[in-house]
């Protein structure tokens, strides 16, 4: 990995990226922070009917702030109420509608809708940065789309088209581009649902389908931030096992991690690390993130074989080590190898690269040296993903979309 791990590694830990924007005075200091969900007055949309609501965006959104007044220093991860969402209908036929822009605010849904008992969805997540021009950048967005579609067949779901995926998200970002946060204080947060919304009583999939995309700004997932996390790992509950959905991003798949999650944290632990379901021994993935190990020169990460989504920020930052001249390697990794690594990360669009600073594992506590727990290959990789996605580097790989 040799990253040039000399000449790389100076290069990047030394590029100095440009000053953060200053934040805006707040003109309303009612605005608080409570259990992650922030209230912002939203925009008068009265009784807007959706083909009325997707005439009048843009005279809307001309008539409010370029950037609205949050406390961007604290932002956090959490939902944030923003305008609007997007909506298409995909009926028995199994073509989508032309998608509106309306309202952001809840759906009506049948109690027997497919995806309420049994649980037939999807969703993706994905990115929108603002550059120090003002203009805002997508990162990969052609990525998720193809996800979506891989993921829709195993759920036997009708999906959007890739093109009409990137069209709705860059509709949906330019919708809310006041809610992007100024540049380096955080990114707008995409969540693309796909969900059998039709009423549907025996176990078949549903008969209608509804793509949602809605938007958050959002700050860093872990409250450390790039800080190293503290990772537990699980060796009674399984996240996935082969055969299952734990390849695609089906809602049902998160659900199942609560359980061991929240009594980690209650131990106080960051996150959990799960292993395999057949040998418990060998790495699958943290409970919404991507592991990676470092030893010596090389770059280590658990193959795809099924059980481990495909991640797009793993397949960007293996891209990036690659380009730089790392050994990376998708094949199983056992615990035995985590616990004896040089330096161990996470990756995902939510926490980006995650520096991992102690594994626990049956009452064992391992710590990895490093920068105040960030090791060098994190830091690098980190900076230079980040860069790109925020354009403060030269995209030369072609991955980010400008919104103008």
């Amino acid at each position: 990995m040799e990253l040039g791990l000399a000449s790389s590694r100076s290069a990047l830990l030394t590029a100095a990226a440009p000053p953060l924007a200053s934040p805006r005075p707040r003109s309303s200091p009612s605005l608080q922070i409570q259990n992650h969900i922030y209230s912002m007055p939203a925009l008068s949309h009265k009784a807007h009917t959706p083909l009325a609501c997707q005439a009048s965006l843009a005279t809307k959104y001309m008539e409010t702030p370029e950037i609205v007044d949050l406390d961007w220093e604290n932002l956090g991860f959490g939902l944030v109420n923003t305008d609007f969402m997007y909506m298409a209908k995909c009926g028995p036929d199994g073509n989508f509608s032309k998608g509106e822009m309306v309202p952001f605010g809840p759906i009506a849904l049948s109690p027997s809708a497919g995806v309420l008992n049994y649980g037939q969805g999807l969703f993706e997540g994905l990115k929108a940065y603002r550059k120090t021009d003002g203009s805002v950048l997508l990162f990969r967005p052609k990525e998720n789309a193809i996800r979506m579609i891989n993921g829709s067949d195993r759920m036997c779901m009708p999906a959007p088209t890739v093109e009409q995926f990137v069209d709705a998200v860059k509709l949906t970002v330019l919708a809310n581009k006041r809610w992007v946060p100024p540049t380096g204080k955080g990114s707008l947060y995409i969540r693309p649902l796909l969900i059998g919304s039709g009423a549907i009583l025996g176990l078949a999939p549903a008969p209608e389908y509804t793509f949602i995309i809605y938007v958050s700004p959002v700050g860093n997932y872990f409250k450390e931030g790039l800080a190293p996390i503290n990772l537990i790992i699980e060796d009674n509950f399984h996240r996935a096992a082969p055969g299952g959905t734990g390849g695609v991003k089906t809602i049902g798949n998160y659900a199942s991690v609560l359980k061991a999650q929240r009594t980690a944290k209650e131990k106080g632990y960051s996150d959990v690390l799960y292993l395999d379901a057949v040998h418990n021994k060998y790495l699958e993935e943290v409970s919404s993130c991507n592991i990676f190990v470092v030893k010596g020169n090389t770059i280590c990460t658990p193959a795809l074989e099924g059980t481990i989504l495909p991640g797009i920020t793993r397949k960007s930052i293996i891209e990036v080590a690659e380009s730089k001249g790392c050994k990376v390697e998708e094949r199983p990794v056992s615990v035995d190898e985590l616990l004896t690594a040089d330096e161990v990360f996470c990756t995902g669009t939510a926490v980006v690269v995650s520096p991992v600073g102690s594994i626990t594992y049956l009452g064992k506590r391992v710590e990895y040296e490093g920068n105040q727990g960030v090791g060098a290959v994190s830091q690098q990789l980190y900076t230079s993903l980040t860069s790109l996605q925020m354009g403060l580097a030269e995209d030369r790989m072609g991955w980010t979309v400008q919104l103008n």
